[in-house]
């Protein structure tokens, strides 16, 4: 590893957007997920898409490579898109979707395919030092709920001391903040 000592984290909330990182406090991976069957083009994808052209890239080129097959749920694609040293920026796509919604399957997320991607993450962000970026991954289009998500990101990243931001934009914290006192008032 990088000497880091394995001191715990916590998760930063904040608000904004993802993609918008000034590489000038270290290395930084940006994590998101993707489906098994080489769609992209909905959800935080678009977002990547309109800052890097090398996640889609690389996500097609690979889709493209297994002639049709589904890809691996719990695999990751690990694609740099700027800088070297502590003003690196890596993009990483994690299998952990299974299908779309619209083929089918009302709620995509593999959450075991999750801990492996964000394991697999948690091991590159130790080793070069780089703290881990991401919306709320798997809660929009993926069907899942951020009730099973934050402690899979807390037990394979945080816990191994890596840092990390979620962000939300603002209108989804404005959502959640009314779904939140509706649970409340509902208690």
């Amino acid at each position: 590893m990088n000497g880091r000592a394995l001191t715990p984290t916590q998760i930063r909330y904040v608000i904004g957007d993802a993609t918008d990182q000034e590489v000038v406090d270290g290395p930084k991976i940006i994590a998101h997920v993707c489906n098994d069957i080489g769609l992209w083009g909905r959800g935080f994808v678009v977002a990547v898409s309109n800052r890097w052209p090398e996640p889609e890239q690389r996500y097609r080129q690979t889709w493209s490579e297994w002639q049709g097959e589904t890809l691996p749920l719990g695999g990751v694609q690990l694609v740099p898109v700027r800088g070297a040293g502590p003003r690196r920026l890596w993009v990483v796509n994690m299998i952990a979707q299974r299908g779309v919604r619209s083929t089918g399957n009302p709620v995509p997320i593999q959450y075991d395919a999750l801990r492996k991607c964000l394991h697999q993450v948690a091991m590159c962000a130790r080793q070069w030092g780089a703290s881990v970026h991401l919306p709320r991954i798997g809660c929009g289009l993926a069907g899942g709920t951020w009730n099973k998500v934050e402690p899979l990101i807390e037990a394979e990243l945080c816990a191994l001391g890596v840092p990390v931001t979620v962000y939300d934009l603002p209108q989804r914290r404005q959502q959640q903040a009314g779904q939140e006192s509706r649970e409340e008032h509902n208690a």
